[in-house]
């Protein structure tokens, strides 16, 4: 008899923190409840969940598409503790998702910290470890797997945690869905699912969708489209799933606004015009081979196809008083324009054994990816609307060719040292090899490079099941980052790099390595309560962070050492028609070394005596203890669901994150005023480099009529409140009228932010039949 058949990346694996008790609404599973549980992005040897050392947090489906979010950031920030999202493109479907301190995001320019997984697929983006959230297969999750911790298991990127989604099958989802919804802003979709099986053991699911968005700010239409399949083959020999994904999609992304302009116009931009277009093709097939009762062999190959060109109007970051630098009236903006095509291949197989009290999986995988990049800038008039027209001709600044090699062995161990307490041992060790070929310049000094990493990364946990209704657990991981090509471009502060990035011949960057400590406790009492309480500390060494300039500019360096530490804490119950949770997140992430950063937008630029040597006046000191930007320290989730009456369920969510320093603030001094460097040189500087925290209230309800058909709705901020999600120093170059100023000595040094959605609603029209 063969052993339970396990979901691709199930919510294994070791080692973080606060137990997942706390989601009990409808669709979220409770860790602790979970019979088995798998231990590596491959299916393999199940765990039970009360032995898993981590508080790995798993939602279903239903409950993402109850919430009627857009994509996955949204619902995580919505209904997960730690997460929070930086809507730094302006783009509903381009989030940047921070869990823990740690970042996924579609931006080149973002320090990566999350791995993501579909199906025991990575698909973080080879040329910057990138994640698109456009790209995934929203109708198709099944559910989803959100693992804390620097887990070793998930490889490559894991330094803050992983998310693993799961897809839907034929013979798990059978049946026939369409849906129509539309709102708000001119959004309309509709999305398509069917799913079937066979008594041979052949099933089969097709899902396709698209997307509508006018968008709420100017100049900021969107639209996407997606296609999932899965055919799927069970026998008593093997298990086979074949899928095909295809995505395209165009993004309207119009970045972050200063804050004067915010005030004065809520739906305005900065600069247009700001343009993503994706395409994505990928195929991977996956089996699993029954060797015996206790025995299986699991394998996966995949072949991964990106193609993204970007669009950006932005002011030139060479125009300075105009002719007088050698760049005329007529030359104040700048297009510029990025072309990614990526290729991305990877085999992995791994050898199950379980032996009831001891669980073992040991693995091997290759991934193999080939990226090409080019970058031009056309010069051209920033127009009325602050648009760019073109006044000359495109340049290519840029071409290169990356090779990422990675090459890992695995092993994870689950050992039953007595009934009630569990040990569980992992190690990964990962071979990277990242090469870089210049297209244009074949000379050194150039952007030639031959990059070689390699480290093995250890784990450990202990779970105790000390009383029926309570489990505790502890555990250590360390997960590694190689640089990508990307950042290994833009590495050098004298040559800052444009947001798509232009690059130059850089010094070297060190690999990441982050080291995670946690501990917690999980449990239920009487009266249907469920809670988790659970502490981490992560310590990055030689973390890679990006350095902002300008708006639109930058470069990667090691910075020494960073560290994020919090609690988190949840309480939730289920009572006859009503379920609720709470959720508190403490997060204290901070430098940890003292370093001099570019920042020639903070008021503290040019006044430290570490940081002025040779006439040096446009860096400032970081400290160890100030605050890493962009991440709010206290977060609070509220959720309540009601079963008003039979077929008629109405549900409410409140999110509450405290303020947040904006990047370009990393020493947390700057501050509005003028200020006297120490070269004697004086300057204005408007806003306080630091965001205020934040409350809205969102709604959402389904009815249903009878015959398989259900309408639905959503509110967003009830109660229409402007707030901003992040905040950036920038200089900005318009005057309170939204005009162009040729004089650079006109210029003000603000505060720009990105401005939340104000309220909207959307109500849509459900039909299933054939289940």
């Amino acid at each position: 008899m063969k052993m339970p058949r396990l979901t691709p990346i199930a919510l294994s694996l070791l080692f973080a923190g606060g137990a997942g008790a706390a989601d009990r609404l409808p669709g979220v599973v409770e860790t602790a409840t979970v019979h088995v549980v798998g231990t590596t992005p491959l299916a393999g040897v199940g765990v039970p969940a009360e032995q898993v050392p981590a508080a790995v947090q798993s939602v279903a489906g239903e409950r993402i598409a109850a919430g009627g979010a857009l994509h996955l950031g949204e619902f995580m920030a919505r209904e997960l503790p730690g997460v929070t999202v930086n809507e730094t493109q302006g783009n509903p479907l381009q989030p940047d998702l921070n869990y823990r301190g740690f970042t996924a995001s579609p931006l080149l320019g973002t320090p990566q910290g999350l791995s993501v997984f579909v199906d025991g697929v990575r698909v973080n983006e080879p040329f910057g470890d990138t994640v698109n959230w456009d790209l995934l297969p929203r109708t198709a999750i099944a559910g989803i797997d959100l693992v804390p911790g620097s887990n070793p298991a998930f490889g490559l990127n894991t330094l803050g945690g992983a998310l693993a989604v799961r897809t839907k099958s034929g013979d798990t989802h059978p049946g026939t869905r369409v849906e129509a919804a539309g709102g708000s802003f001119g959004r309309r979709k509709a999305a398509f699912e069917h799913g079937g099986s066979d008594a041979q053991g052949l099933a089969w699911y097709v899902a396709a969708e698209t997307f509508r968005d006018d968008g709420w700010r100017d100049f900021s239409p969107s639209r996407a489209g997606q296609l999932f399949g899965k055919l799927s083959k069970k026998s008593e020999l093997v298990d086979l799933d074949l899928t095909l994904t295809r995505a395209v999609t165009r993004l309207t992304g119009n970045g972050l606004l200063p804050q004067s302009m915010e005030r004065a116009e809520r739906d305005s931009i900065f600069t247009h015009p700001d343009r993503t277009q994706n395409e994505m093709n990928q195929l991977a097939l996956s089996g699993r081979w029954w060797l015996g009762d206790a025995d299986s062999l699991t394998t996966t190959v995949y072949h991964r196809r990106t193609l993204t060109r970007t669009l950006n109007g932005d002011a030139n970051d060479d125009f300075e008083d105009g002719p007088f630098d050698g760049v005329s009236d007529e030359e104040s903006g700048a297009l510029n324009r990025t072309r990614t095509k990526q290729a991305a291949s990877g085999v992995a197989a791994q050898w199950n054994l379980d032996r009831g009290s001891h669980r073992m999986a040991l693995g091997a995988s290759y991934d193999f990816a080939t990226s090409r990049f080019l970058q031009s800038s056309q010069l051209g008039r920033i127009n009325a609307s602050r648009g760019v027209t073109p006044e000359d001709d495109a340049e290519l600044e840029n071409e290169v060719v990356g090779r990422t090699r990675t090459a890992s062995l695995y092993f994870t161990d689950s050992i039953a040292l007595t009934p009630a307490l569990t040990l569980t041992a992992s190690a990964r060790y990962n071979a990277s090899r990242v090469k870089m070929r210049d297209q244009l310049d074949f000379v050194a000094p150039n952007l030639d490079g031959d990059h070689r990493f390699s480290k093995l990364n250890p784990a450990l946990g202990l779970t105790w099941q000390a009383a029926p209704a309570l489990n505790l657990y502890a555990g250590a991981s360390q997960g590694t980052r190689v640089p990508t090509p990307i950042e290994l471009g833009c590495a050098d502060p004298a040559n800052p790099c444009t947001l798509p990035n232009a690059m130059a011949a850089d010094p070297p960057l060190k690999q990441v390595v982050a080291r995670t400590l946690e501990a917690g406790a999980r449990g239920h009492f009487a009266g249907g309560f469920a809670w988790n309480a659970g502490v981490f500390r992560t310590m990055n060494h030689d973390d890679i962070l990006f350095v902002g300039t300008s708006t639109s500019a930058g470069y990667f360096t090691n910075f020494g050492r960073t560290r994020r530490q919090g609690i988190e804490l949840g309480l939730s119950r289920a009572h006859g028609a009503f379920e609720w949770r709470v959720n508190y997140s403490y997060l204290h992430a901070t430098f940890q070394s003292d370093a001099c950063l570019l920042a020639e937008n903070n008021s503290a630029r040019g006044t430290d005596p570490a940081c002025t040597g040779g006439g040096q006046d446009d860096e400032i000191r970081v400290r160890k203890g100030n605050r890493l930007p962009g991440l709010p320290a206290h977060s609070l989730k509220l959720a309540l669901a009601w079963r008003a009456a039979p077929g008629l369920r109405l549900g409410a969510d409140v999110q509450a994150f405290s303020g947040q320093y904006a990047r370009g603030n990393e020493n947390n001094r700057h501050r509005a005023g003028t200020f006297t460097d120490a070269f004697g040189n004086v300057r204005s500087f408007d806003g306080g480099g630091r965001l205020p925290g934040y409350a809205i209230l969102n709604l959402n309800g389904e009815v249903d009529l009878g015959r398989g058909w259900q309408l639905f709705g959503r509110v967003d901020n009830v109660f229409d409140k402007r707030y901003a999600t992040v905040a950036a120093l920038a200089e900005n170059p318009f005057d309170a009228a939204g005009a162009f100023q040729p004089d650079s000595g006109d210029w003000r040094r603000e505060t720009f932010v990105a401005p939340g959605a104000p309220r909207a609603f959307w109500i849509g029209l459900r039909y299933a039949f054939g289940k």
